[in-house]
């Protein structure tokens, strides 16, 4: 499935775990820094440089390089989401929907409910990623950093991404967690038997 940025709460709720999903439009990066900034900002009732809400979150700290006046992707591959947990579930209080694209999953089952989905992108796939990026359109905050920045990318067919977190709350990392636990069980009654 192809969405569109922005993505509105029905294009979130139509997403289900497991579904593969790619992204045209307009992806925002997102990492520690910038989500603590962006609470700072919201909290004192500052503006944004950008608006989390419809909005698509990429935890990645790309590598970009300066050609003349414009900004150059060389790798985009995503950086671990857990690290965002505590962060994204305040952010979350905030928004109408929103999209957060990311690895290795997040604690937010519960709190993302009614409000968006987490897409699994693969690790190591930065010159993939790189790939789909047609264009840097803003960036800010340089000064926490090129990796930190909040870097506002112009995408075609970003991913191929899965549903991990949908918006009703099932997780598929839930349901490794409970196969596995599962598995361990059968396996330890089964050694008790012999």
């Amino acid at each position: 499935m192809e969405i569109s940025t922005p993505v509105s709460s029905d294009v979130v709720r139509k997403l289900r775990v497991g579904e593969i999903v790619y992204i045209s439009g307009e992806i925002i990066t997102a990492r520690d820094k910038a989500h603590v900034r962006a609470l700072e900002f919201i909290k004192s009732g500052k503006k944004l440089p950008i608006s989390f809400n419809n909005a698509v979150i990429y935890h990645c700290g790309p590598l970009v390089q300066k050609v003349g006046k414009d900004w150059i992707v060389i790798s985009a591959g995503p950086t671990t989401s857990a690290r965002m947990n505590r962060a994204t579930k305040e952010l979350l209080n905030y928004v109408d929907s929103i999209v957060i694209v990311g690895k290795g999953g997040m604690d937010i089952s519960e709190e993302i409910k009614g409000k968006g989905v987490y897409l699994a992108y693969t690790g190591g796939a930065g010159a993939l990623a790189a790939n789909a990026i047609k264009r840097v359109k803003e960036v800010h905050w340089l000064d926490l950093g090129m990796p930190e920045a909040i870097w506002v990318f112009e995408v075609e067919m970003f991913g191929p991404c899965i549903v991990a977190i949908d918006s009703y709350g099932n997780s598929l990392y839930d349901e490794v967690k409970r196969r596995v636990e599962e598995n361990f069980r059968k396996m330890m009654e089964s050694d008790k038997a012999d």
